[in-house]
């Protein structure tokens, strides 16, 4: 019983705090993110798989719902955020003293733990995918 709460609350804390990040992107649109890929010679049609790893892939986590694979979107979508946009602070300290890029680390992380653990039982879905 106690796994499951300890996944229940890591998918739900890892979803919520991320769709955070959705939504203003969401509301406040992609420009961004489409400079950002610019500056790297890429397409800027790219930037709206943004939406589907801060936005459906979160709502999978939080509800449980094919939690697996919304997990490693995640974790994909913070590889590719670090590549962006943080990769001169991959092994830089932050003003404050902790890790420059802690808050994508949090986020890769965690998705990688929920990829392995899966949801645990308090999901709406079942299989090898959740």
């Amino acid at each position: 019983m106690s796994d499951d709460l300890g996944k229940l609350v890591l998918r739900v804390g890892l979803g919520v705090l991320l769709l955070f990040h959705g939504v203003h992107k969401l509301l406040n649109g992609l420009d961004p993110i489409k400079a950002m890929l610019a500056s790297h010679n890429m397409s800027d049609s790219l930037a709206y798989g943004v939406y589907l790893g801060e936005l459906v892939a979160p709502v999978l986590v939080i509800i449980g719902l094919f939690s697996r694979i919304g997990a490693l979107l995640i974790a994909i979508d913070m590889l590719v955020a670090v590549v962006l946009a943080g990769l001169t602070r991959v092994l830089a300290i932050g003003p404050t003293g902790g890790y420059a890029l802690e808050l994508e680390a949090f986020y890769f992380v965690a998705a990688v733990a929920i990829s392995l653990l899966g949801a645990g039982r308090f999901s709406i879905g079942s299989g090898r995918w959740n």
